[in-house]
């Protein structure tokens, strides 16, 4: 009987001991999983987190820009080119596999595009041939090649203005926008560098040009985001054929498109520096109207004005620009600086942090444009009126481009 007592309380001590173990290891590992947990959410790149949160929120490709059913446009095409960058820094399959799955939803075996018709003339449609070349690259699946082409023709017959500038579409005769040289000249300059076209290099470098030549003012320092050579447009300056106001987000696509045709562009090209003065002329346009934030407003030039807001999507392609012109040696320690500036105001003004892990970009103008039925007049109340939205792909895109020059000015 002695013996019984003396086993029961060495087996409840036992118990009590391990219980007390259990709970300072279980309280230990909860303490160090949140620690790891908080470790990773302060040091992870927001490159990857908010590419991460754009597939989380957008598993199939083709739901990207809010759609319900599939539909080949450029915003697509602008986050396969932030997923193609993105791949080739991190090496990680998932971006590629993200565009291929995609690409291969939309792309049939014969390279006909799902929705696409080249009869549109609609220059928007060509931006995705720009990563399909990247696909073509990797893969070597010849449907790519043909889907590239077919976009590739559809430049070769797009109607023109006297001077050889692209129509921005068919249904908007002699009006070239600011939008369209983001939309057709890398995706040109890439195909030239990849298909030895060098031919193409000069009509990429005229559509620059032209846009210099006839958007730009010299009084405030920025580009007018669409000219109309007819000038029979109700939104066009009777004079000039220029649009009135200055969109930010117009101003962004045209600065992209800058820096990334150099990337293709020959070194010895002789329209090279040039564009190259375009681009700094432009970075020290847009630095004006900085504001104290580092970020813009949606009508660049009016900040103090009833109505107008800070914009997440333009002010992510000027830091993107910025940033990637400073580092690519096309701009100055000073043009740098107000990229980080630019970059840093992102994150503090737009940039949410959700429940579910993922990361959002807020504040985005959800779409602009000239003329068209309902008709739009450029007005600066039809600016600001139009609708805003978070994780619209024309921010996100430029926000993990610009993310990705941010995060490795220290490398």
């Amino acid at each position: 009987m002695k013996t019984i007592k003396l086993f029961k309380k060495s087996l409840l001590l036992f118990l009590i001991t391990g219980m007390l173990v259990s709970c300072k290891n279980g309280k230990e590992d909860k303490d160090s999983a949140q620690l790891e947990k908080q470790d990773t959410t302060e040091t992870k790149k927001y490159s990857t987190w908010m590419a991460d949160s754009e597939i989380k929120r957008n598993p199939k490709g083709w739901t990207l820009d809010f759609n319900e059913k599939p539909k080949w446009e450029y915003t697509h095409g602008l986050i396969m080119t932030s997923m193609e960058k993105l791949y080739k820094e991190t090496g990680n399959e998932k971006y590629l596999d993200y565009i291929k799955n995609f690409a291969d939803f939309m792309v049939e075996e014969d390279g006909s595009i799902k929705t696409y018709k080249k009869s549109d003339y609609n220059i928007d449609r060509v931006q995705g041939g720009r990563f399909l070349i990247g696909l073509y690259k990797e893969t070597g699946r010849e449907k790519y090649k043909k889907a590239v082409e077919m976009l590739r023709d559809q430049m070769r017959e797009h109607p023109r203005t006297s001077e050889g500038g692209f129509w921005h579409k068919k249904i908007y005769p002699y009006q070239m926008w600011l939008d369209g040289l983001y939309m057709a000249s890398p995706f040109l300059a890439r195909y030239a560098k990849k298909f030895d076209e060098p031919e193409l290099f000069d009509d990429v470098a005229n559509q620059i040009s032209l846009v210099n030549k006839y958007h730009y003012s010299e009084e405030s320092g920025l580009f007018h985001h669409a000219w109309d050579e007819s000038k029979e447009q109700r939104w066009a300056d009777p004079d000039t054929g220029l649009s009135s106001n200055y969109w930010g987000r117009s101003i962004g696509w045209f600065s992209m498109a800058l820096v990334d045709v150099l990337d293709f562009l020959p070194r010895d090209h002789p329209e090279r520096e040039k564009i190259i003065k375009i681009a700094q002329k432009l970075a020290d346009g847009i630095l004006k109207y900085q504001d104290e934030t580092g970020t813009w407003y949606q009508v660049l030039d009016q900040g103090e004005r009833e109505g107008n807001y800070l914009e997440a999507s333009a002010s992510s392609m000027f830091a993107y620009f910025l940033l990637k012109g400073a580092q690519k040696g096309y701009l100055s320690e000073a043009h740098k600086q107000a990229g980080i500036k630019a970059y840093e105001g992102i994150l503090e003004e737009f940039i949410r942090k959700n429940d579910d892990g993922t990361i959002s970009l807020t504040k985005v103008n959800g779409v602009a444009g000239l003329g068209g039925d309902p008709y739009r007049d450029g007005s600066y109340e039809y600016y600001i009126n139009e609708i805003i939205r978070d994780d619209d792909p024309k921010g996100v895109g430029p926000f993990i481009l610009a993310s990705i020059y941010y995060e490795n000015l220290n490398q």
